[in-house]
């Protein structure tokens, strides 16, 4: 179930802060009823990790309240992105050349559309993205071979260390790139 009574201390909260800063309720697991119940209760940001989950949610959703704004923020397969681009606004997750090349393939469909690069903060095995000392290299070539607009840098930090530093070490590597804004995952 939606909690809205915490959502509301959270956004409150935020917006008090001096950044500019957006939740992404994420939706995935719950059901049709849930994101309702969300959306009435003035939730229009949501996260899905997987397109086909999304895809029987949202589709029908996103008609009916054009407002929504749909974030993947799980990884994504080729065979796939054509069908993410349609559906999401903001894809947390490009994490390889690979998904690259297929996004470049949708310049049309990419209009609108945010990008954030995954950087696997921690260097950890079991995490996508690239490493942090490969960002710049990387970002050239997303944005000049593959003409993708990347819009931030993403990154979810190791859960056994203080995500504080992780969050600035991504932070410093934004400022040197030029980038503007930071997805942080928890």
């Amino acid at each position: 179930m939606f909690n809205i009574k915490k959502y509301n201390e959270i956004n409150d909260f935020l917006k008090k802060s001096s950044y500019s800063t957006k939740i992404v309720a994420i939706s995935k697991n719950h059901p049709l009823e849930s994101i309702t119940e969300a959306i009435n209760s003035g939730v229009y940001i949501f996260g899905e990790n997987r397109v086909q989950e999304a895809q029987q949610k949202f589709e029908t959703i996103k008609q009916k309240n054009p407002q929504i704004e749909l974030h993947l923020t799980g990884p994504l397969q080729s065979n796939k992105v054509k069908t993410a681009i349609k559906l999401f606004d903001v894809f947390h997750t490009l994490d390889r050349e690979k998904i690259a090349r297929e996004f470049s393939k949708y310049p049309d469909l990419l209009i609108n559309k945010k990008i954030f690069l995954q950087i696997n903060i921690g260097k950890e095995e079991t995490k996508s993205g690239i490493i942090p000392e490969e960002t710049k290299d990387f970002l050239f070539f997303l944005k000049n071979e593959m003409k993708l607009s990347i819009c931030g840098l993403m990154c979810i930090p190791p859960i056994d260390e203080d995500p504080l530093y992780h969050f600035k070490r991504l932070k410093l590597l934004a400022e040197e790139n030029k980038i503007d804004e930071l997805s942080i995952g928890m």
